[in-house]
């Protein structure tokens, strides 16, 4: 089952475990679809990975299986570093 973690890693913004914005990689970091599209251009800075849209999980799912609370941010000043392009 996906950790659905809380929050962007980059900017730390809240990502609710039925949010549109967030997408993830393959190890489930997680990144709003502003740093994922504009600051790392579709690729993971931790892994190199590929960053797609997170699946929503309904509602009444998450009080049965509720998101994560263990919030994953990047401490550095100017938030996640930029993704290499290809």
């Amino acid at each position: 089952m996906l950790q659905v973690r809380p929050n962007c890693e980059c900017c730390d913004r809240d990502l609710p475990g039925d949010s549109p914005e967030a997408l993830i990689c393959s190890f489930e970091c997680t990144f709003c679809s502003d740093c994922a599209n504009q600051r790392l251009h579709g690729t993971c800075p931790n892994c190199g990975g590929e960053l797609l849209p997170r699946p929503r999980r309904p509602a009444d799912k998450l009080e049965l299986y509720p998101a994560s609370r263990e919030r994953v941010h990047v401490h550095v000043p100017d938030g996640c570093p930029q993704a290499v392009e290809s």
